[in-house]
């Protein structure tokens, strides 16, 4: 007896969901999820948008501080400056105290930036390579400092520089900035000296180095970068600060941050002078920054890899 032909099988219903997005498969294997047309514009323009409202503050800072003082106070503001002129820079210069506080904010950046390097970086070194009592706790302690804020320690702060014959003095104010970009810096300095490895100071301890000569040739170089990143935040911190120097020191040894606040007088505010000097406060940053720009990128991301 025959047995009867199977039936050829019927084919497999093709899938009715929709395919979403496209997926391309590049030349090592890896699949990539490509986006939308729709999605792309709108992720720049969204960008644009953002980039535009954070630009404009910046371009009216510079459209004002070259406009004469008649269309500074004009009634229908202009975007563009119709007689240009530098009389706002020159007033700026020559307004009293002006320089005596560039040069006062200068020392009082300076001096904090470089104790809280060294401080914080022999702090971290200690976290990060030694294992001692309590260190658990100091390391929590150091990341609630940072929760703090500081100006509400101001009037404790006040009474304590008063009792050390420290207010009113760059050096009173210089101290009391390396305490606040102090946790910070051991903070951030703890996660660079974690990613080095042990194993190089035990090689060049075998090597027969010192621990003084693994500090010095291991570890510092290998956290230079991490010391230039955090430079940069206290650099800012520091120079940007304005409320404590304005409480504890007189006009004569403030910064320029509390200078620009004499533009604003009971007979009104010199929106141009005040929009020059601003500008003139924020080039100090922008040097330091292209000074070491080429070691913040390496110095932020070699941090990132082990805390």
């Amino acid at each position: 007896m025959v047995a009867p032909a199977a039936s050829p099988a019927a084919p497999a219903p093709a899938s009715t969901v929709p395919l979403k997005r496209r997926r391309a498969k590049s030349d090592d294997g890896v699949i990539t999820v490509g986006r939308s047309r729709a999605g792309t514009v709108l992720a720049n323009t969204a960008g644009v948008v953002f980039s535009v409202l954070m630009l404009f503050p910046v371009y009216w800072v510079l459209n004002t501080a070259f406009k004469p003082a008649d269309e500074v106070l004009a009634l229908e503001p202009t975007f563009w400056p119709t007689s240009p002129t530098l009389d706002n820079f020159i007033s700026a210069f020559k307004a009293p105290l002006f320089l005596k506080d560039m040069l006062n904010g200068v020392i009082v950046t300076l001096l904090a930036v470089a104790g809280a390097l060294v401080v914080g970086f022999l702090g971290a070194l200690s976290i990060a390579r030694f294992s001692f009592y309590g260190r658990k706790a100091i390391i929590l302690v150091v990341l609630v400092v940072q929760l703090i804020p500081f100006l509400s320690l101001l009037i404790p702060l006040f009474l304590m520089l008063q009792s050390a014959d420290l207010t009113n003095s760059l050096i009173g104010v210089s101290i009391t900035y390396l305490v606040l970009i102090l946790p910070y810096t051991v903070w951030t300095l703890r996660g660079f000296i974690s990613g080095i490895p042990r194993e190089l100071d035990e090689a060049a301890l075998i090597d027969g180095c010192t621990r003084a000569q693994v500090f010095w040739r291991i570890i510092l170089p290998l956290t230079g970068p991490g010391l230039v990143a955090t430079s940069v935040y206290g650099f800012i911190q520091a120079w940007n600060e304005f409320i404590i120097i304005n409480t504890l020191n007189s006009p004569d040894k403030q910064n320029l941050m509390a200078w620009l606040l004499q533009n604003q007088t009971t007979r009104g505010t010199a929106w141009g002078p005040l929009m020059a000097g601003a500008i003139i406060t924020s080039i100090p940053v922008v040097i330091f920054f292209l000074i070491i720009q080429r070691n913040i990128a390496t110095g932020l991301t070699a941090g990132a890899v082990k805390g």
